[in-house]
C-alpha cells in the first residue's frame, strides 16, 4: 500500500509539479487529489498520445518534467509520440510515466486486460524506458532514483502500480445530479424500440456491461450486440466498418462522451460516407465515469453544429426525462448518418458483470 500523499510529495521534492493523462481506476485516488489543480498544474487530456504531446511542450517551456498518467492499455497511444519526439535518439526529452497496470501477471483481470498486462514490461523495455513497480512506501526510494537519472540523462521513465496499491488519506465525495436520465433507464427504453435485427455497437465501461445486464434481466431480443471490452475511443470506427457492408440493417454506436473525444476524427469519416442506415448515440455525462468520474470537458461542445459541420444529416438531443420515446422514434425512423445526443447523470446499475466468453459474443453478433 501506498498513500497518494506520498506519492505526490515524492513528486513535489523531485520538481515534478504538473501533470497530464487520461484517468484510470487503478490511479483513481492520484485524480481525486489532481481535481483541485489548475489548469496550468493538471490537464486531462483526451487520449494517451496527446497527454504525452502536451508533457513533451511543458518541458519544453518550463525545462521541467511533466508526469504523465495514464493505464497500460493506454500506452500503445502514446508510443508515438514517446517515440518519434521524445525518445533518446530524437530530441531526448526527459518525461515521467505513471502507469496503472491492468492485467498484471500476479492480479486476476479481464481477458483484454490480460493480454495487455503480460506484454506491458516488455513493451517498455524494447521502448528503452527505465521502469520500477511500486508496492509499498519503500518503493518510492526507487522511484525518487529513476526520476533523478531521468533529469540527468535526459530520457523516459515510468512506474508500473498495481490494483489497489494507492489509497488515500481522506475520502472527496462528490455530489450527484438527478436532473438527467440515468443510462440504464435511457438503454431501456431504446432496446426495446429499434428494429428487431439491429445491431449495436457498444463502447468500453458501463455502456457495454449495462446494455449486456438489461438484455438479461428484460429478456429483450431486439437486435444483437458487439461490446467493445477494450479499445476505447475506437467503438465508432468499428461500427462505421460493419455499416458499410450491411446497408439493410439499423447500425446503431453507443458512444460516450470520454469515448468520442478520444479520437474524434472518425466522426468526420462517418459524415463524409453517410450511410443511411448509421446511427450514432452520444452518452454525455461529460464524465470519465466508470474511472473515477472525471471530467472529460465534453459539457461545453454543441454537437449539433458539429455533427452537422462534418455531414450528419440529423441531430437530435435527450436534455431530460420528457419526450424520451418520441424522440427516439424519430431519431430511429429518419435516414441517416443520424446522431443522438444524451445527457445523462453518473449512476450505475448495482452488482455490474462484465461480458465472459468473448469469443461466443463475436460469433452471435456475426450471425445475421
Amino acid at each position: 500500500m501506498i498513500f497518494v500523499e506520498n506519492l505526490i510529495d515524492i513528486l513535489k521534492k523531485n520538481k515534478i509539479n504538473f501533470f497530464t493523462g487520461v484517468p484510470d481506476s487503478i490511479l483513481t485516488n492520484l485524480s481525486k487529489k489532481l481535481e483541485s489543480y489548475p489548469i496550468k498544474k493538471h490537464v486531462i487530456a483526451a487520449n494517451e498520445g496527446s497527454a504525452v504531446s502536451i508533457g513533451i511542450g511543458h518541458y519544453l517551456s518550463s525545462k521541467e518534467i511533466p508526469c504523465i498518467y495514464l493505464q497500460n492499455s493506454g500506452l500503445s497511444n502514446a508510443i508515438n509520440p514517446l517515440i518519434s519526439i521524445a525518445s533518446k535518439e530524437v530530441y531526448s526529452i526527459p518525461l515521467f510515466l505513471m502507469i496503472g497496470w491492468r492485467g498484471s501477471p500476479k492480479i486476476s483481470d479481464e481477458p483484454q486486460h490480460k493480454a495487455k498486462g503480460k506484454i506491458t514490461t516488455k513493451l517498455l523495455k524494447l521502448l528503452k524506458i527505465k521502469f520500477c513497480i511500486l508496492r509499498n512506501e519503500k518503493d518510492l526510494v526507487k522511484l525518487a532514483k529513476i526520476i533523478r537519472e531521468s533529469r540527468k540523462n535526459k530520457n523516459i521513465v515510468a512506474c508500473l502500480i498495481e490494483k489497489g496499491i494507492l489509497k488515500t488519506k481522506g475520502e472527496i465525495k462528490k455530489k450527484v445530479s438527478n436532473k438527467f436520465i440515468s443510462r440504464a433507464d435511457f438503454i431501456e427504453k431504446f432496446i426495446n424500440l429499434i428494429p428487431l435485427k439491429s445491431k449495436i455497437i457498444s463502447t468500453t465501461g458501463y455502456t457495454s456491461r449495462e446494455l449486456m445486464e438489461l438484455r438479461k434481466t428484460l429478456n429483450n431480443k431486439n437486435g444483437k450486440d458487439f461490446y467493445m471490452v477494450g479499445g476505447m475511443g475506437h467503438s465508432l470506427s468499428v461500427a462505421l466498418g460493419y455499416a458499410l457492408n450491411n446497408a439493410k440493417k439499423q447500425i446503431f454506436c453507443l458512444d460516450g462522451d470520454g469515448s468520442i473525444l478520444m479520437h474524434l476524427g472518425p466522426i468526420r469519416t462517418v459524415g463524409f460516407i453517410k450511410n443511411k442506415n448509421f446511427k450514432h448515440i452520444i452518452l454525455n455525462n461529460n464524465s470519465h465515469e466508470s474511472v473515477g468520474g472525471q471530467i472529460t470537458n465534453a459539457a461545453g461542445i454543441d454537437f449539433k453544429k458539429l455533427s452537422i459541420s462534418v455531414g450528419y444529416k440529423n441531430y437530435f438531443k435527450v436534455n431530460g426525462k420528457k419526450n424520451i420515446k418520441t424522440i427516439l422514434k424519430k431519431f430511429i425512423k429518419v435516414k441517416g448518418p443520424s446522431l443522438l445526443e444524451v445527457r445523462i447523470r453518473n449512476s450505475s446499475l448495482n452488482n455490474l458483470t462484465r461480458p465472459k466468453n468473448l469469443i461466443k459474443i463475436k460469433e452471435k453478433f456475426m450471425v445475421n
